[in-house]
């Protein structure tokens, strides 16, 4: 079994009893960002993982979800931030720089525009990892899109800032305006197995993510020091986005990914699936 893990430090939570050797995982971990997880499944070079919640619905043919394991959020998710110079009802025309690592990001950031700000950008695909950061300001923009730990890192950065200024007055939250707009919770990744996967396998693999995640839920502190040492944001603003996540998918998750699909559907961009889930052990 091959098993993949975004190496973002929002996957802690599920991860975190497996790498510590307290929990048995029936496979070899894969890290990649959400882009290559995606892309490697829908190659068939992983049986389980993680992907972008658009990438099961671009082939639900090919997945089954896998039951009760999400990373969601109810409001501000934290990593998934608009950064811009100027307000988002005002770019119409102008270079937004969107990342290429996730694709729910973006599909979310396209409709925000097309239905709440009211602008039509030119969107240029970009890199929003750790290790680009400093060059940000190197490409012609007016506004980015940056997700995962480089989110964090610099949000936490323009709040910290001792003179208060920032390149980017305007920062928002992708999670907080999914909620305001549809009152919904949105699920930004979801876990599958390939259909092809023998099931016992697949379930074997679930049942140590559900053991994980659980045990992770437990000692989100022990986890936030940890994200705090790598990516050298606070220890308690760790903690705090790690609460601000959900890592189950219940019906009030359900009813946020169904209505993201259904917008996603509506736009054409997206065939029209159904949600398809691993049987019960």
């Amino acid at each position: 079994m091959r098993i993949g893990r975004i190496p973002y430090i929002n996957c802690y939570p599920v991860y975190g009893a497996i790498d510590r050797g307290l929990v048995a995982l029936n496979g070899t971990l894969v890290d990649g960002i959400p882009s290559a997880l995606n892309g490697q499944m829908a190659a068939g070079l992983l049986d389980v993982s993680v992907v972008s919640a658009v990438e099961y619905a671009r082939d639900s043919r090919r997945y089954l979800l896998l039951p009760d394991l999400a990373i969601s959020c109810d409001g501000p998710v934290r990593s998934v931030m608009l950064f811009a110079k100027r307000p988002a009802g005002e770019l119409d025309g102008r270079r937004v720089i969107v990342s290429r690592s996730s694709m729910t990001s973006v599909a979310l950031v396209e409709l925000l525009f097309e239905h709440v700000w009211r602008a039509r950008p030119e969107f240029v695909p970009g890199n929003s990892e750790l290790a680009d950061i400093a060059r940000f300001e190197e490409e012609e923009h007016e506004a980015r899109l940056v997700i995962g730990d480089a989110a964090l890192i610099l949000h936490e950065a323009r709040r910290t800032a001792a003179d208060g200024a920032s390149t980017y007055p305007y920062v928002y939250d992708l999670g907080e305006e999914w909620k305001a707009w549809t009152g919904l919770p949105f699920v930004f990744a979801v876990w599958v197995a390939q259909r092809t996967t023998a099931v016992a396998e697949s379930l074997l693999a679930h049942a140590a993510l559900l053991a994980s995640r659980d045990w992770g839920l437990q000692h989100l502190p022990l986890l936030a020091e940890q994200a705090a040492n790598v990516t050298g944001v606070a220890r308690a603003s760790c903690l705090e986005y790690f609460e601000g996540l959900d890592y189950r998918l219940g019906y009030e998750h359900l009813a946020g990914l169904t209505e993201f699909y259904r917008r996603l559907v509506v736009a054409g961009r997206v065939p029209n699936g159904t949600l398809a889930f691993l049987p019960a052990a």
